[in-house]
């Protein structure tokens, strides 16, 4: 049976602007790709600062005067909820949507790309519905203290271009269910979902303003940040580019939250079964073709077992369908464009430059692939953890196996990087597992598998991964100020 192919998508002429759809300021267009044919897919107007200005506006107003913010966060609650039942029927269009934008395989882009954010918006509504929003306490010296929680104002969202819908998510839903308003900047690369999701709460009957859509470039981005008008910016991307959003941020005290890149590590202990890390790894460290700032791709194991896991991970990695991105069975799709390609590229070269063997995959494209923006899946060995490529996000399909002499030295290895996003520990032995986990510094961390996006609980890193947290009522919180009234005895 012939699979699904690239999704048409007519060119939009239209921007979404305070939930209207409205006639751009300019007249350039951004034109998105297809990382796999090379050929364009679709076509977007492109923001100016005239745009972001009159996005802002909208927003100002419908926070300072509109009546969202002021709304019960039951009756918020009751319409976020209308959009998840918008949602969940059009998950496969979707699906083949952010497949043929961004080049995702077909099979992760159904389980993750589009399943995810429709059981994400329920879930972020559950912990709306138990969030304590006032609550009264007993003062230390007498009388009682309100403590009221109240949303923090118009928020700027910057979401990249690796899990677009998820992200938006990540940030639109928390944000609305705080009573915020939103101007949401997504990527040039995957603008196209980014109007699947106006479409969608265009059919909300959100209060004007409340909501704009604004895929651009970074000098967009640059602009929105530094806004007068915005009261948060909530911003996934590199760390490189997060210190800049931090600096304009710090120079403003404006509230910021940061969700940065990540150099993972997967801890395997000397208890643990080969084959199970090696598949493991195909999710943990290989998620979306490697273009996932929570991939573990140093992966740790025991000296005396090195040639065992290296075997197990060879053999599984190179077993990876890789090509058209719409074949269900292709596991590793291309990078979402060529200069990612090259990058990605440059680091396999520069693994072989430090001497780290190149045990499986390479800088050439795939065997039967002529043309896309492919990487051969890759796996290096013989390499020690001060090398760039156990050191630096590659954000591809790259993995790096470096032996560890022990659970006190694997925790050493795995904590010797600027990153602290994710990682996993690989062992039959729980209890063994949760005491390395605990010595890790790492905003989060799985047993046996690859960190789960679990809304429920709080996503972020420490040192060079970020600041603040994503999801549970933690997320919910960072879109809130807490304020409190004393109430003399």
């Amino acid at each position: 049976m012939p699979y699904p192919q690239e999704v048409a998508v007519p060119a939009h002429r239209h921007l979404f602007i305070g939930g209207e759809w409205v006639e751009p300021s300019g007249d350039g267009t951004i034109e998105v790709i297809s990382p796999h044919t090379e050929r364009p897919v679709g076509r977007v107007p492109e923001p100016t600062r005239a745009d972001v200005d009159r996005a802002v506006s909208l927003a100002r107003k419908a926070f300072d005067e509109g009546p969202w913010p002021r709304l019960d966060p039951s009756e918020r609650i009751a319409i976020v909820r209308q959009l998840a039942e918008r949602y969940r029927p059009r998950q496969e269009e979707l699906a083949q949507l952010v497949t043929t934008e961004m080049g995702a395989p077909i099979t992760f882009s159904r389980s993750a790309h589009a399943r995810l954010p429709g059981a994400m918006i329920g879930a972020f509504a559950d912990v709306a519905a138990r969030h304590p929003w006032q609550e009264t306490r007993a003062g230390a010296f007498g009388g009682e203290v309100a403590v009221r929680r109240s949303p923090v104002g118009v928020v700027a969202a910057i979401i990249p271009w690796n899990m677009p819908m998820f992200l938006t998510v990540a940030k639109l839903v928390p944000a609305l269910l705080a009573g915020c308003a939103v101007v949401l900047k997504p990527s040039p690369e995957t603008a196209l979902d980014a109007y699947f999701t106006a479409e969608l709460l265009s059919e909300l009957g959100l209060p004007p303003g409340l909501v704009s859509i604004l895929p651009g470039d970074r000098e967009i981005g640059r602009y929105l940040v530094s806004h007068p008008g915005v009261d948060k910016v909530s911003f996934t991307g590199s760390t490189a580019v997060g210190r800049k959003v931090a600096a304009a941020c710090g120079s403003a005290l404006r509230r910021v939250s940061l969700e940065l890149g990540g150099k993972s590590a997967a801890v395997v202990l000397d208890d643990a079964d080969p084959q199970v890390v090696a598949e493991g790894m195909t999710v943990a460290g290989l998620m979306n073709s490697g273009q996932a700032c929570v991939a573990q791709t140093r992966v740790l194991v025991p000296r005396n077992r090195y040639r065992e896991f290296a075997d197990a991970l060879a053999s599984t990695v190179e077993s990876l369908p890789v090509g058209d991105p719409f074949d269900p069975a292709t596991r590793v799709g291309p990078m979402v464009s060529q200069r990612q390609q090259q990058r990605v590229r440059g680091y396999i070269a520069q693994g072989v430059d430090e001497g780290a063997q190149l045990l499986v995959g390479g800088s050439g494209l795939p065997s039967g692939i002529y043309s896309g923006w492919y990487v051969r899946p890759t796996l290096f060995t013989n390499a020690h953890n001060a090398m760039r490529i156990a050191q630096e996000e590659i954000f591809g399909p790259v993995l790096t196996l470096i032996p560890h002499d022990g659970d006190e030295d694997a925790t050493r290895l795995a904590n010797a990087s600027e990153y602290g996003l994710s990682g996993s520990i690989w062992s039959p032995d729980i209890a063994r597992a949760t005491t390395v986990a605990h010595g890790i510094r790492s905003g989060t961390l799985g047993i046996n598998a690859a960190y789960s996006m679990d809304p429920a609980a709080p996503f972020g890193g420490v040192k060079a991964s970020g600041i603040g947290r994503e999801f549970g009522p933690e997320g919910l919180d960072g879109f809130l100020e807490t304020t409190s009234v004393s109430i003399a005895p």
